[in-house]
């Protein structure tokens, strides 16, 4: 009698991207004849896949695997082979093995590649990653550690993948990226993380703007061509994209959103800030007017568009006056959703090293219900927009 297949299963912490990622580990399990488990407390391999964008999406990964342990403990069974990746990979082998003690392997997500299709469980839509790794360097963001510098898959590997995907029926397609609109562009910069690394003494005024990372497109931008190679395929009707930075959200790209029907309505478009102070001081590469300008762009071209956004409150400087011109631009922008996040330090980010955080919780929780009023829970129909 042959021996039954051994069983994986895969916890998912985070964004889009993580899940991405979790549908092609899942590709590598079956490709080398690992069965699916339906519980993490019957499978022989356990991936527990985190996220680190703030403090409480490394708790929740933590507070699961202490339940995984208390867990084995208790019954007293053999526990799986436990294998953590994600964003928390940042803090590095030796920390987390000393944090996690339960941890057999760390499995580092930029490691996670394209050699096996993925798993996907919706037979409809499909989340197409496009790039790993990000160049913006944010001064908050971990990203750029846990994940590395930004590399763009080829546009062939991509459509190959699009052509599959059109043969098994998929009809809807979600390209991710930490920053989409990068895609396809010439990186020429390494300025920040070479700071990083032989300076610790640095100020904001040493950091160098993100747009530095990259040369300017001449022409039609690579990701508005590869828009429009993936469009012409009758078979699929729905084409979505996250996430978009607003520096180098490119005229090309509205236009094609304006005229491309197959491009979905719902635009993400992160501010973070509405102060121009907070915006310096994250680094985010461009001002409350220029986002402002952008928005105007976008409904001038295309009226039905709506625009969600991601806003962090509480970072580090942040005064009652630079809040209230967030306040103020949620009430003018009239976002479709926001997703407010509390400021947290992330060891070994910019603001981390720069930036003493010294606005207390209960000041941020407080700033963060009012923008989660004004923008997720009132929603009036007649709110002014800017236009």
């Amino acid at each position: 009698m042959p021996s039954q297949a051994k069983t994986y299963y895969i916890h998912t912490f985070g964004c889009q991207s993580n899940k991405s990622d979790s549908e092609r580990i899942a590709g590598d399990y079956e490709a080398r004849g690992f069965a699916e488990a339906k519980d993490w407390r019957v499978c022989d391999e356990l991936v527990v896949n985190t996220c680190a964008v703030r403090q409480r999406a490394e708790d929740r990964a933590k507070g699961f695997l202490h339940n995984v342990a208390v867990y084995f403990h208790e019954h007293g069974q053999r526990r799986p082979k436990i294998i953590l990746t994600g964003c928390m990979t940042h803090h590095g082998h030796d920390k987390l093995y000393e944090m996690l003690p339960i941890v057999d392997e760390i499995l580092p997500i930029n490691e996670v590649g394209f050699n096996q299709a993925a798993v996907r469980k919706d037979e409809y839509h499909a989340w197409l990653p496009i790039s790993t790794g990000c160049n913006s360097f944010c001064t908050y963001c971990i990203v750029p550690y846990s994940r590395g510098r930004e590399a763009s898959r080829s546009f062939e590997s991509i459509m190959t993948e699009v052509d599959d995907l059109v043969k098994r029926g998929y009809r809807e397609i979600t390209l991710l990226g930490m920053n989409v609109n990068s895609w396809g562009l010439e990186k020429v910069g390494i300025g920040f993380r070479k700071l990083m690394l032989e300076n610790k003494n640095f100020t904001r005024e040493d950091l160098p703007d993100n747009q530095t990372q990259y040369l300017s497109p001449t022409g039609t931008p690579p990701f508005v061509k590869l828009i429009q190679a993936i469009s012409a395929y009758p078979e699929i009707t729905k084409l979505r994209f996250l996430t978009s930075n607003p520096w180098d959200f490119h005229d090309e790209l509205i236009e094609e959103i304006a005229n491309n029907p197959k491009i979905d309505r719902y635009i993400h478009l992160p501010i973070q800030s509405g102060s121009n102070e907070v915006l310096y001081r994250m680094n985010r590469g461009y001002t409350r007017e220029s986002y402002v300008e952008l928005v105007k762009k976008l409904r001038a071209a295309a009226p039905d568009i709506v625009i969600g956004t991601d806003i962090i409150v509480g970072f580090p400087g942040e005064t009652e006056a630079e809040f209230e011109e967030t306040v103020s631009l949620a009430k003018d922008i009239n976002w479709k959703v926001a997703f407010v996040a509390i400021y947290s330090p992330r060891p070994g980010t910019a603001s981390w090293r720069i930036y003493p955080d010294e606005i207390p919780h209960s000041v941020k929780k407080q700033r963060w219900e009012v923008l989660d009023q004004i923008i997720n829970k009132d929603q009036l129909a007649d709110r002014p927009v800017i236009v």
